[in-house]
């Protein structure tokens, strides 16, 4: 079904020219409840929406101080924390433009974004942030560079300064009576933010994004997710440079959550058990880790404990199955899923803290056996699509009526069509601007009003989206047979030995593949099956092991068309990493770098 999904009736936006208004609306409004959390040395450190207001306010006066005009960019470079939004906030408050820079950017692709952006001053989070900024503050362009933390060290830098002080240093009415006429100037059509695509080729993009796109999206999801509120914890867990969280934490803002914001991702497991948050955006990798640990625990089990697991799980599938679609659940089924839940699916749940309302979930493919597993142990993903360009969310599922594997249907006030390209097109105030000073590649992804995506896809019989693959992703084989790699990829990649892996199949005989193993648990494998290693090198090159994933490849390819199949694949030592250029900040993988790199590998794979 290849039809546009319809025309959308207009949204009504809040009555605000300008986002930083909502939040001086909500300080207002919550006062002493709690609104950003984090926690430090083993501290939990609480802000109130009236040190919210207060920090936002002293952040805007120290921005005029330094003398950031209107429609200015400026930029954070720093993991997730409180900060990071009071600047960002303070920015909007005086029409000034938020720019995010992923905190694992090297120096160069951070000197990049500041000078493409045209930012004179950079809030830096750690010391290996602050030192990668540093050049650009003695060289130019930036005349300010603001510290976060206390212990970092300054350098003795000139214009270089700590966020204490810089909240300190500017006072007085004449600031603030600025900073109100600035938002009394402020329309919709302003600059909200500048994000900055991380991009599989070439220099990245700055993706303009206004007012109005956020507004706009935050009604749409008013309208198409489960009603949230003040009583609602949210975990902002995905860097704040991705699109992602970045809208998600807005959309938080917006609806008066305490937001609780993690710095080290690696901590995540431990950091929801003790948040227990009831709403959390992730990106697919995430629930793939937790479900390949469950599978390789469940490998050790006993055989009765094993029998229990699926008997619980295939009866939260039926039992959840029928609430998804509104049916009558028989008094037999709810009897079963009493027990199932109280002997196997709440501890599922607790993983993730116990109290999970749904899951947004975008970015990459999520395959089916990974959702309908979580939604049988009653975690609700909500999974959608979405671009930087689109101010993240195009379709997402209803509560309701929705299909594993689909990515749901449009927002509302989001209309979408498929070419007779299959391309994914889009229209609507969530699409963005433009990018920025670069109106010829503005000009290529438009067309007669509608944003080229890049994806193809296609609309199901009710009405949800199917996305099959990015148009510069799509293989040809050498006998004619075209490959979606991201479904290969997502569909082998959940297997609980495998941590990455790149599809090769472009003008080749076959399909081809480069996989990263899951080390710890391949490690534990092969102790457990007395295969001996002194590297992992030894370890990817034994034959057992290598007779292992051919096994676990062919159990997994047979969802697969025989041309999809995996023919032949390496397993490599080392992971890909951005370090090296092999996969973007958001985990994407960069095939024509990963192709060059490993072309003797793959070369090797199609040898007679």
């Amino acid at each position: 079904m290849n039809a546009a999904a319809g025309i959308p009736a207009p949204l009504t936006i809040p009555d605000v020219p300008n986002f930083a208004a909502i939040v001086r609306q909500n300080v207002r409004k919550f006062g002493a409840k709690p609104a950003l959390r984090t926690r430090r040395q083993g501290q939990w450190i609480e802000i109130d929406w009236n040190g919210l207001g207060e920090q936002m306010q002293q952040a805007a006066r120290g921005l005029l101080d330094r003398g950031v005009a209107e429609g200015e960019m400026v930029c954070i470079f720093s993991p997730n924390k409180p900060e990071c939004t009071i600047a960002d906030v303070a920015a909007l408050s005086i029409r000034a433009v938020p720019v995010y820079i992923y905190p694992t950017n090297t120096a160069r692709q951070a000197e990049y974004i500041v000078k493409h952006s045209g930012a004179r001053i950079l809030f830096a989070g750690t010391q290996e942030q602050f030192d990668k900024a540093a050049a650009m503050l003695k060289e130019g362009p930036l005349h300010t560079l603001v510290a976060f933390d206390d212990a970092i060290d300054l350098r003795g830098l000139e214009g270089a300064m700590y966020w204490s002080a810089f909240l300190d240093r500017a006072k007085g009415a004449d600031l603030d009576a600025e900073i109100d006429r600035r938002l009394a100037r402020a329309t919709v059509d302003d600059l909200l933010t500048l994000i900055y695509t991380s991009g599989t080729t070439g220099e990245p993009k700055g993706v303009m994004l206004t007012h109005a796109s956020l507004l706009h999206s935050a009604a749409g999801h008013d309208l198409r997710l489960l009603p949230v509120g003040p009583d609602d914890v949210s975990l902002c867990f995905l860097p704040l440079s991705h699109v992602f969280e970045r809208t998600w934490t807005y959309y938080v803002l917006y609806k008066g959550i305490v937001n609780n914001y993690l710095e080290d991702p690696k901590q995540i497991i431990d950091f929801i058990q003790e948040v227990k948050p009831t709403i959390m955006c992730a990106v697919p990798r995430f629930y793939e880790k937790i479900y390949a640990a469950m599978m390789h625990r469940l490998e050790s089990a006993s055989p009765v404990k094993q029998k229990l697991f699926h008997w619980a799980v295939a009866v939260g599938r039926e039992r959840n199955g029928r609430v998804k679609d509104e049916l009558p659940v028989p008094f037999g089924l709810a009897m079963r899923y009493r027990l199932a839940d109280r002997l196997v699916l709440s501890k599922l749940r607790a993983l993730v803290g116990g109290r999970i309302r749904f899951f947004p979930c975008a970015g990459a493919p999520l395959g089916e056996e990974i959702e309908a597993f979580f939604h049988a142990a009653g975690l609700f993903i909500c999974y959608g699509y979405g671009l930087s360009e689109t101010t993240a969310t195009v379709t997402c599922h209803e509560p309701t009526h929705y299909r594993f594997g689909l990515v749901g249907k449009p927002l509302p006030g989001v209309e979408v069509k498929i070419a007779e390209n299959d391309e994914i097109l889009v229209r609507g105030a969530t699409v963005m601007k433009g990018y920025y000073k670069n109106p010829q590649e503005t000009a290529a992804v438009f067309e007669d009003g509608w944003f080229k995506t890049g994806d193809t896809g296609c609309f199901e019989d009710n009405g949800e989206l199917r996305i099959t693959d990015r148009i510069k992703d799509l293989m040809k084989t050498s006998g004619g047979k075209y490959i979606a790699p991201q479904y290969i990829e997502a569909t082998i990649g959940t297997d609980l030995y495998i941590e990455q892996i790149a599809v090769v199949a472009d003008n080749r005989k076959f399909v081809s593949a480069l996989i990263v193993p899951e080390f710890e648990a391949l490690s534990e494998y092969a102790r457990n099956h007395g295969i001996a290693f002194s590297s992992r090198e030894e370890l990817v090159a034994h034959p057992e092991i290598v007779g292992l994933f051919e096994k676990r490849i062919q159990e997994r390819s047979r969802e697969l068309a025989n041309y999809e199949r995996i023919i032949r694949f390496t397993l490599l030592a080392e992971p890909f990493t951005i370090d090296r250029g092999e996969i973007t900040p958001t985990m994407k993988l960069k095939r024509k770098v990963i192709n060059e790199k490993f072309s003797q590998a793959i070369d090797a794979m199609y040898d007679e």
